[in-house]
């Protein structure tokens, strides 16, 4: 299971949200190529960055800083955020991201969708971020009645490389990722699964290699790698360890509580 560090950029700066809320947001630096290259240095094999000001635009914002993150590290990068039509993500790709994550399309406009998984094979990802089961578009501003496994079934079809799943009311709280949500997810689809969203320790990442079987392939990690909580080279290391047949099915931090 990869673990994947995320950056989010909010006005050029690396930053955190909880619960997507843009007025609880904290500054973790200033720099966002700087915490790229930590990250690579610590192992990552793949970085996460969220345009979060594009988001809210409805269009990349932060292109800038994407780009500079592109070409100071030699590992790919997935990047979403506000990419809501063709030019948008043909304009990521061009300036060296690997893949590309759609989120609002998904639900708006999924012959868009389909359409690009054609032209970008392989190279375009589904971002679904969730309250309660429902998908939640625009930066997180907005909640459809779309169900997410419904979503993530059609997004199969469409050609999508992969889905991330987030549970927004997990999103920068640590409290731990959503085992039966994604579990469910897992059940639903044949396609990798990258869940994010909580993941406060290693513990956490543990308890995911027992969704592994299932589908679910990677971890994004955001808060809890710069608050310190957890360490990237410790958590890559556990998780390489690891294995998934030795840890029960409701493992997690709340069994540690």
């Amino acid at each position: 299971m990869n673990v994947i560090p995320a950056i989010d950029l909010l006005g050029g700066r690396c930053v955190r949200l909880y619960q997507g809320d843009y007025d609880q947001v904290q500054t973790y630096g200033e720099n966002p190529v700087e915490v790229a290259r930590q990250w690579q240095a610590e192992g990552a094999t793949y970085l996460h960055v969220v345009d979060l000001d594009g988001a809210k635009a409805g269009q990349p914002v932060n292109l800038t800083a994407i780009e500079a993150i592109a070409r100071a590290v030699d590992i790919p990068v997935q990047v979403g955020g506000g990419l809501r039509d063709r030019a948008s993500v043909a304009s990521l790709l061009n300036l060296g991201v690997r893949r590309i994550i759609l989120g609002t399309i998904a639900v708006e406009q999924p012959d868009l969708v389909t359409q690009l998984c054609q032209e970008f094979p392989d190279q375009v990802v589904v971002g679904i971020d969730a309250r309660a089961g429902k998908v939640a578009t625009r930066g997180w501003l907005e909640t459809s009645e779309v169900l997410a496994t419904e979503l993530a079934q059609r997004m199969a079809i469409a050609g999508a490389a992969a889905i991330i799943y987030t549970d927004i009311y997990r999103d920068g709280t640590m409290q731990g990722p959503n085992l039966e949500a994604l579990r469910e997810l897992a059940a639903a689809i044949d396609l990798p699964i990258i869940a994010s969203g909580g993941v406060s320790s290693v513990r956490d990442l543990l308890s995911l290699l027992s969704l592994e079987p299932l589908g679910v392939t990677g971890a994004i990690v955001g808060k809890a790698l710069y608050t310190g909580e957890v360490s990237l080279k410790e958590a890559i290391r556990a998780v390489g360890q690891g294995r998934w047949q030795d840890i029960p099915p409701d493992f997690g931090s709340s069994a540690f509580a």
